[in-house]
């Protein structure tokens, strides 16, 4: 596998029960970038994330992550990793300041109190470092979500749905901390339903539909799929979701 590619996926399947939910799948994920994963519910994103965060064991094919087979070496995985959930996993009754002290601890990091203020700063919680989660807004939830995940420094996160539920402004704050994470250097892999999601953040796009990726590449490659744009008074170039709903209704007309 090449140095630069920090996920790669080849023929892999996963099915629950006499249901297949991944149908050989295969998709690279280089390191630096942020990698969309894009499917209506139901598609087998999320089961591609358990099966690639060690969560589940894949039924065939190959998956490394950071150069580790997520099967055979799900330790050195793990310790290359995050993951942030559609939920936010955080500690309502502890203050914000408690849970990254506390996510410090267990990963036996030195000064758990400076890695808590430096993460507190960047993700612009300080002034409510020492309240309650529960009374922070959900938007504010989930920056400290995402600020536990990135106690220790992992090279890669995993981020499921991040934005769901969350008002326009609070989805806005998460792509800002998402751009700067891949500007420093963290790989990214992000699962959405939402389109404009996908394609204000993502340097790589797959679409993933009733468990196949049936398209894969940069959004400038997505748009070369759909017919040339009209021409009416100005040139009118497809949004991600045109693009989406062309190649999803194509493959259900079949």
């Amino acid at each position: 596998m090449q140095t630069d590619t920090a996920i790669s996926v080849h023929g892999l399947e996963k099915s629950y029960k006499n249901v297949n939910v991944l149908k050989n799948i295969d998709f690279t994920v280089q390191k630096g970038t942020i990698f969309a994963l894009l499917g209506s519910n139901g598609a087998g994103k999320t089961t591609t994330v358990k099966v690639l965060t060690t969560l589940l064991k894949p039924d065939s094919g190959t998956a490394t992550v950071n150069g580790f087979d997520v099967a055979s070496k799900p330790d050195n995985v793990r310790r290359a990793i995050s993951l942030t959930g559609q939920f936010a996993a955080v500690d309502e009754i502890m203050t914000g300041r408690e849970n990254l002290i506390m996510i410090a601890k267990l990963r036996y990091l030195s000064n758990p109190r400076r890695v808590a203020d430096d993460l507190l700063r960047r993700f612009g919680l300080t002034d409510a470092a020492d309240r309650r989660v529960s009374t922070y807004s959900g938007g504010m939830r989930r920056r400290l979500d995402i600020a536990l995940s990135l106690v220790g420094k992992p090279q890669i996160i995993f981020l499921d749905e991040p934005t769901t539920g969350l008002d326009p402004e609070a989805r806005i704050e998460v792509w800002k901390i998402i751009k700067e994470l891949a500007d420093g250097g963290t790989t990214v892999f992000l699962t959405t339903q939402y389109l404009e999601e996908a394609e204000q953040l993502a340097d790589r796009i797959a679409i993933l539909h009733e468990g196949r990726i049936i398209v894969n590449g940069t959004l400038s490659e997505l748009k070369r799929l759909f017919p040339s744009p009209k021409v009416e008074y100005i040139e009118k170039q497809p949004t991600l979701e045109d693009i989406f709903l062309a190649i999803v209704g194509k493959k259900e007309g079949k």
